[in-house]
């Protein structure tokens, strides 16, 4: 991609940065305005309400669109929109066909944040194996209770999709001797061989498993496939990890299952509404939850934006 030391203008597309994220960081928005001096960013904080996206990107020759659900209404209403640049890697806010079927370009490149969503799944496996989130919790609380939990090595780990961030969780676990089970549409077998995994049906992966870490896209099969059936094939004893998308979980039926102990516990960075308003849920004490920050370590950010600015760079001198 080429870099931002350009010598040709690029002072005349709009481009309507609809993702908070990107606008919070000084460092993008200098960036993207050393190559696009008509940009303008939402301040609000918070993702924008489908009429607020209709009327933010109305006249914008561009978009760089964080989790914002780019719907046949908003489209529809922006009738300049040449591309849409993706800060991030899910693609299920954006229709690929609704924008083939209007003529935008979509800017994307996968897996740009995989180490930063690997490193806090890492994490989620050794506060839950080791007990630190809990035990964490009750000495706020002036509880004084000694379980140390038990070691993440050696451990049966079982990672459902082994894309760019599942194969950079297995890298990140070599030095815990575990044994790896892979559940994946596409085969994995070369892969498999690499770092000595096993590839089984997704329902071997469950029942084997004492860590169940999920790592595929939202799409129409994968959506609640973590269903009440799948979670009841889970050991007692073993804990399941959600970095990747929120609607991939039935988190009723989380619930229900961590209510009643019949999973030792989880750890949810995502959720099916965010912010999530399931208070029953977020007081588990079985249950260790994070804002959707996975894939937003500074250097994630810096990482995911210059992405999406890239795109814009090259579309734009191409034109």
């Amino acid at each position: 991609m080429p870099n931002n030391s350009l010598n040709f203008n690029l002072s005349e597309p709009k481009i309507a940065v609809t993702s908070s994220s990107f606008g919070k960081s000084n460092t993008l928005r200098e960036k993207l305005k050393k190559s696009f001096q008509n940009c303008f960013f939402n301040e609000l904080g918070r993702p924008l309400t489908e009429l607020e996206m209709v009327e933010f990107i109305k006249d914008a020759d561009a978009v760089v669109v964080g989790t914002e659900i780019m719907t046949e209404n908003v489209l529809s209403h922006a009738p300049r929109l040449k591309i849409i640049s993706k800060y991030g890697v899910g693609l299920d806010n954006i229709d690929k066909n609704l924008l083939e079927k209007r003529g935008i370009y979509l800017g994307w490149t996968g897996g740009v944040n995989r180490r930063s969503v690997a490193e806090l799944t890492l994490c989620f496996m050794l506060g839950l194996c080791r007990n630190i989130f809990a035990a964490g919790f009750k000495l706020k609380q002036s509880t004084w209770e000694k379980n140390g939990g038990y070691q993440l090595t050696g451990k049966t780990i079982g990672i459902i999709g082994c894309g760019y961030t599942g194969s950079e969780v297995i890298k990140l676990l070599r030095p815990f001797h575990c044994d790896l089970l892979i559940c994946d549409i596409v085969d994995k077998s070369k892969f498999c061989i690499e770092e000595n995994a096993i590839e089984l049906p997704l329902e071997d992966v469950v029942a084997r498993s004492n860590i169940i870490s999920l790592h595929v896209p939202l799409t129409s099969l994968t959506k609640g496939m973590v269903n009440a059936n799948l979670l009841a094939q889970m050991k007692p004893n073993a804990f399941l990890i959600n970095t990747s998308r929120g609607g991939v979980v039935d988190q009723q039926a989380l619930k229900e299952s961590l209510k009643a102990n019949r999973i030792a516990g989880a750890a949810l960075d995502v959720f099916s509404e965010e912010p999530p308003n399931d208070q029953e849920l977020l007081s588990l004490s079985n249950l260790m939850v994070t804002p959707h920050i996975a894939g937003n370590a500074q250097e994630s950010v810096e990482a995911m934006g210059q992405s999406a600015i890239d795109h814009l760079i090259s579309y734009f001198k191409n034109q």
